[in-house]
């Protein structure tokens, strides 16, 4: 009850005042101070990391079973779709609030998280470029019952390379006929519909700026398969798998602002989305530390605890340096964004520096456990597999750095 009531508080609290939201509602000079309804929202998020996933994680890694019982539930309080604007039934939260929570459920599972947060990242694009008439019907039913909804962007041979899409849309009337395939589509066996990405220009010429168009697509469209469930290193309670359109037919009263504004739509979307995957790094990595400090007070060795060995002490120490830079970026960038700058510089910067750090303090925490940390038995075994993804979904870690060199580059050309 307490939860719900927290979650009906943030609800009605003006926009204005939650997460950095405007530059005029932004305190004066630089505030670490989170407001009182942040600080319940993410001990809701907390709370329930520790009561519905932490003890549920190691099933859902061990069978791949994806987590419908634990969303269903995250769903009730408030913890899913909550970037939904308040005008179509949702809370309307900012990416700062986000990433407060983002963090807390990736403490308890960065699979479970994922699985949560897939729904953000589909929903970004309509959120930023849809019509009412969109929002109304495909944001709304998220607000109604626990809907998942997929972003299909990643193809078998364009990853990185966006660019290098070869889904495509061909108009045909008043509609739209999409033919290809996707790769690593997050939730796509459990989605109600997809935000999918498809070439429009015929001249191959066409700049990526122009050449792309988003689009709307219903799951049950005639037309669409679904590959089976990767059995992935980590994150295994997350559902990805293929998609492959034939001949499926789209409305053009589905496409997401108009034709050949696509890329820069999916490209917006992670001014959003990377600060929270950025957050979840953070999670993880903090899980991390919590695991190995805890070991490292039981674990005796010549005569003491581990963790009065400067090896040790010092591999903690390091992990909370990590920790803690990371989250100030990923804060950095989610107000920017709040406040309506653009972030993007700051966005990739959060993304990879917080999965660099969660991939070492995973590394390190199975390292303070030394052989047990290799065991399944153990937790940190997992958090190491699970760390692995960050470097590479949401654009890879040598991605963000080329978008950082292109900014640097830009600043000191003459």
């Amino acid at each position: 009850m307490m939860l719900r009531t927290a979650a009906a508080r943030l609800a009605s609290t003006p926009a204005a005042t939650r997460a950095f939201a405007s530059a005029s509602a932004a305190p004066a000079g630089v505030s670490f101070v989170l407001s009182e309804t942040q600080r319940e929202f993410q001990e809701l998020a907390r709370k329930f990391a520790a009561e519905e996933i932490i003890p549920k994680a190691a099933h859902h890694d061990r069978t791949g079973e994806f987590p419908k019982e634990i969303i269903k539930k995250a769903w009730e309080l408030g913890l899913v779709n909550i970037h939904i604007p308040e005008a179509y039934g949702g809370l309307g939260l900012g990416v700062f609030d986000g990433a407060l929570i983002s963090e807390e459920l990736a403490f308890g599972c960065t699979g479970v998280q994922t699985a949560i947060e897939a729904n953000g990242l589909a929903q970004a694009p309509v959120i930023l470029a849809g019509n009412d008439a969109q929002k109304k019907k495909y944001l709304g039913r998220m607000t109604e019952e626990p809907l998942m909804a997929s972003y299909g962007v990643t193809e078998p041979g364009a990853g990185s390379d966006v660019a290098g899409l070869k889904t495509r849309a061909v108009k045909k009337g008043d509609k739209y006929v999409i033919n290809g395939g996707k790769q690593w589509i997050t939730s796509a066996g459990h989605a109600n519909w997809f935000f999918v990405l498809a070439r429009t220009a015929e001249d191959p010429k066409t700049p990526a700026g122009k050449a792309f168009t988003g689009f709307i697509v219903d799951a049950d469209s005639p037309g669409i398969t679904l590959g089976r469930k990767e059995i992935n290193m980590g994150q295994r309670a997350s559902d990805t798998r293929a998609v492959t359109f034939e001949d499926v037919v789209v409305p053009a009263e589905n496409v997401l602002g108009k034709e050949g504004e696509g890329f820069k739509i999916a490209m917006g979307a992670f001014d959003i989305t990377r600060p929270l995957v950025a957050a979840a790094a953070v999670g993880l990595a903090r899980r991390c530390l919590h695991e190995a400090a805890t070991y490292a007070t039981q674990r005796k060795t010549m005569g003491t605890a581990i963790i009065n060995h400067q090896a040790v002490s010092f591999m903690l120490a390091d992990m909370a340096m990590g920790i803690e830079a990371s989250r100030l970026l990923v804060w950095r960038s989610a107000e920017m964004r709040d406040r309506g700058e653009r972030n993007t510089y700051y966005a990739s910067a959060a993304k990879c520096m917080a999965a660099d750090v969660a991939n070492k303090c995973a590394a390190d925490a199975v390292q303070v456990f030394g052989g047990a940390g290799f065991n399944t038995e153990y937790p940190v075994e997992k958090l190491y597999r699970d760390a692995k993804i960050f470097q590479i979904y949401e654009g890879t870690s040598q991605i963000q750095r080329v978008i950082l060199s292109k900014f640097i580059a830009d600043q000191y050309k003459a």
